[in-house]
């Protein structure tokens, strides 16, 4: 017997596509598959392969994962998340009402509503790492659903049991994503790489993209202790904007700074979740960090309300 599709998957049939052909997909035998008879199996930890041709580019490996989902788990990025949603209140026709009434304790779930008639609100997190920032979104609007999608099967195993209303992708960022187009309301982009011809193609006229990045501060003194850490690039800003631009136009943003207190597990796994693993020897920063007791850095991260050009 098949194991079934499960519910979030279903949830997103209407907009989800084929990565060969481009035909809307659907259920068959615990499998999704299109008019075409293209077929695309579950994997066991319940996401979905949506790769076209040799596969995606990059992704985390397992330990990479691990520390990503044990780093999350402490609660150190909360303020990111609570920021993320409160923007995505502020700028999204949808979520608007949802945002409002969800952030009273205590008020009973608000449905949000959107352009179509009977149209659930839709969450897509590009580069979903374990689904930690589109949890927090399906939490704060109780009739949205959601959709991760990343290049690492390995973090696809914890993005897929995130949330009830979250479904689990694997997918590349650099590909024609397997949606159609206009089907998307939020789409987060935290720390990771972009596509903005193909965000500005799956987003609503009225939906928004939050992207999310590193300030030049972020992490700093975390830096200084561990030189061999990836600095932020000072140009990121100007490249960013050259490639969201003549897609997507700025409608919100705003700086986070928040002072964080890591122990040195902590750190560790902060170094090793990022693209800082590749060029730290991990031997080099428990020396480095075996002498500290509480590391005090900042969080400075940058976020931004992208809306469609339309035309």
């Amino acid at each position: 017997m098949p194991r079934p599709v499960p519910a979030p998957l279903l949830a997103w049939l209407d907009a989800l596509r084929c990565p060969q052909c481009g035909a809307q997909l659907a259920e068959h035998e615990g499998a999704l598959r299109c008019p075409a008879r293209h077929s695309f199996d579950l994997a066991r930890a319940g996401y979905v392969s949506l790769l076209r041709g040799g596969g995606a580019v990059s992704g985390d490996d397992d330990e990479m994962a691990r520390a990503r989902q044990r780093f999350l788990d402490t609660g150190a990025y909360d303020p990111l998340r609570t920021a993320l949603a409160d923007l995505a209140a502020r700028t999204v026709p949808a979520f608007e009402c949802a945002g409002a009434r969800d952030s009273q304790e205590g008020s009973a779930p608000v449905p949000a509503s959107s352009g179509d008639a009977g149209h659930a609100p839709s969450v897509l997190d590009m580069g979903c790492g374990p689904g930690h920032y589109l949890a927090t979104l399906l939490d704060r609007f109780p009739a949205a659903r959601g959709l991760g999608v990343d290049t690492s099967a390995r973090s696809l195993r914890f993005a897929a049991r995130a949330h009830d209303r979250a479904a689990a992708v694997l997918g590349d960022v650099f590909a024609r994503f397997p949606l159609a187009d206009s089907s998307v309301d939020v789409l987060l982009d935290v720390f990771a790489p972009r596509n903005a011809a193909e965000f500005a193609r799956v987003l609503r006229p009225d939906g928004a993209l939050l992207v999310a990045r590193p300030a030049v501060d972020h992490l700093a003194e975390l830096r200084a202790l561990v030189p061999d850490m990836v600095a932020v690039d000072p140009r990121k800003e100007q490249r960013l904007h050259a490639a969201l631009d003549p897609h997507l136009q700025e409608v919100a943003r705003e700086e986070l700074r928040i002072p964080l207190s890591l122990s040195p597990g902590a750190a560790r796994d902060l170094i090793a979740m990022t693209p800082s693993a590749r060029h730290v020897d991990p031997a080099r920063a428990d020396s480095l960090l075996a002498g500290e007791g509480t590391i005090e850095v900042t969080l400075g991260v940058l976020l931004s309300a992208h809306r469609p050009r339309l035309g």
